[in-house]
């Protein structure tokens, strides 16, 4: 597309439930449209009231991700940035809450001129005024609307792209609705009905999906997406099949052979799209039927809700891909592990993983298995606070400070190796003052930041140059006045910004490396990230 041509937007809805893989879809239609030439982009417009994800528990929302400028977004921005390969900001999600406190706060400064504020037009506008922000500069934005057709929340949204649709007109948006066909174990069969009334409810309120993506269970079979289409509008070749896969990667090439490009092209006249997913075809085989394996020891808090996790186990599954491995998982509570059974959790354990995480809950248990993977040699890798608490088992056990700790976990410890600073450094390299009068949103070193490598360390034989971009999401630091007593014992600092630490490793050691950085949010099947790579290479190494 030439650079004049106005930016196209699909519109992608969901119906009947949640959780069915909008963003995964979205992500995979993406995936295909970048690999025939196009310049594409991807939004996720959430219906909560929430600003932004910061403060939700994981419990309630599953990972936080961050992005290169320092926001805190929907998980879904995750996949697609592995997907698409391409670094997304803030401009690429936003909510409800976002929303109105802009409105809001144009109405204390008097730009409405006095007039009465309402979700329409005012709201309305806003949501549209931002996705067409999110668009400039892409042939595509695909524009995803969290949440289900039919709530309350959603329905500013879903008037919004009703009427970008009517303002843009044809050959300029598209909608897709992706919905679910369950399949009924008492009757044998697969229904329909679900996913008539979710178009149903599209349609009352003006929208008329172009196409429509089906999850199910198991394959459809012909009659059955005959009747989808004849019931819902859509043309037969718009009704495309989602069924459960193996790998989430599968699914663009699922979509591929469906030829879902064709009807997407016509609609938006993109005219002839060619597209060559060879390379991706290749790594999804090695997800899929990998012909070497590796046992990681993933050890935290929240190993039975492992959306919490979901950037770091999807940057493992990257790296297993390109080592040709499956990475089979042992997930660790760290609440559970002691001094007692520490020895029979890691006995058949490749590599040992400590996550990132807040608050002093399973400290203990990630304590242990650093001890365990440093005495034993195993290969480790701990990010954010794996990194903080390898640094305090070793002040613990290797400098014999036995009151060493963090202040995030005691304020009054006399040896703080974890300490909370006041001067961060912001994006454009300046320095920045910030308070910490609030234990939540708003006080933490956020987004990519600069990380000079030492020489002839191992993490610069893996990154191969000596500096590096990667991303924070954290409140507190590793004290420098440990640095000389730390190295004068064989753990050196190997990366550091403008005096802060960002990585340690211990000398004579396989691989044990601590990052104060979230490598997994740079990584991608295509690119895995090369410390994480790094650690699987060890791993590799140590299988038994």
């Amino acid at each position: 597309m030439t650079q004049n041509r106005q930016t196209k937007y699909i519109f992608v809805t969901g119906g009947v439930l949640s959780s069915l893989g909008k963003g995964i879809a979205a992500a995979s239609i993406a995936t295909l449209l970048k690999n025939s030439g196009l310049k594409v982009s991807i939004l996720k417009a959430d219906p909560y009231i929430n600003v932004d994800p910061g403060t939700m528990s994981p419990l309630e929302h599953g990972e936080v991700f961050v992005t290169d400028d320092g926001a805190e977004t929907d998980l879904d921005l995750g996949h697609y940035e592995r997907f698409l390969d391409e670094n997304l900001s803030q401009l690429n999600n936003f909510t409800t809450g976002r929303v109105y406190s802009s409105v809001i706060e144009k109405e204390r400064r008097g730009d409405y001129l006095g007039k009465t504020i309402q979700v329409i037009p005012h709201i309305v506008n806003e949501i549209i005024d931002r996705i067409k922000k999110a668009g400039e500069g892409n042939d595509i934005l695909i524009v995803e609307i969290g949440g289900t057709v039919g709530d309350i929340e959603g329905q500013p949204f879903l008037e919004a792209i009703r009427m970008m649709r009517v303002e843009l007109g044809k050959y300029n948006c598209i909608n897709i609705h992706l919905t679910l066909i369950p399949f009924i174990k008492a009757a044998g069969e697969l229904k329909t009905k679900p996913t008539q009334h979710s178009v149903g409810e599209l349609r009352r309120i003006g929208i008329s999906p172009d196409m429509i993506i089906c999850r199910s269970e198991m394959p459809l079979n012909r009659e059955l997406k005959d009747k989808i289409a004849t019931s819902c509008g859509v043309e037969k070749n718009c009704v495309i099949e989602s069924f459960d896969s193996q790998s989430i990667y599968q699914i663009p090439l699922l979509f591929l052979k469906q030829d879902i490009l064709t009807p997407i092209s016509e609609f938006l006249n993109l005219g002839d799209l060619k597209v060559d997913m060879s390379n991706w075809d290749s790594l999804v085989k090695r997800v899929i039927a990998p012909t070497k394996e590796v046992k990681i020891a993933f050890v935290g808090k929240y190993v039975d809700l492992k959306e919490s996790y979901k950037s770091l186990t999807e940057a493992l599954i990257h790296a297993g891909a390109n080592l040709d491995t499956r990475v089979d998982i042992k997930w660790c509570d760290s609440e559970k592990i002691d001094d007692q059974n520490v020895d029979e959790i890691f006995k058949d354990i490749d590599g040992i993983l400590v996550a990132g995480g807040f608050g002093n809950r399973g400290v203990d248990g990630k304590i242990q298995a650093i001890k365990f993977a440093r005495i034993n040699k195993i290969p480790y890798l701990g990010i954010c606070l794996g990194m903080q608490l390898c640094l305090i088992e070793f002040a613990k056990n290797v400098l014999n400070l036995e009151d060493a700790n963090s202040v995030e976990f005691d304020v009054n410890t006399k040896n703080n190796i974890i300490y909370l600073i006041d001067e961060f450094i912001d994006n454009s390299g300046k320095k920045q003052i910030r308070t910490y009068q609030s234990p939540l949103g708003g006080t933490m070193r956020l987004g990519g930041y600069e990380c000079k490598i030492k020489q002839n360390s191992l993490l610069f034989e893996i990154y191969n140059q000596k500096n590096i971009k990667e991303r924070h999401r954290h409140r507190y630091e590793a004290n420098p006045k440990y640095r000389s007593e730390f190295e004068k014992y064989g753990l050196i600092v190997s990366g550091e910004s403008d005096g802060l630490i960002e990585a340690v490793e211990l000398k004579d050691h396989p691989f044990f490396i601590g990052v104060q950085f979230h490598p997994e949010f740079t990584s991608r099947l295509t690119r895995p990230n090369p410390v994480i790579l790094g650690f699987m290479k060890a791993s590799l190494k140590n299988v038994r």
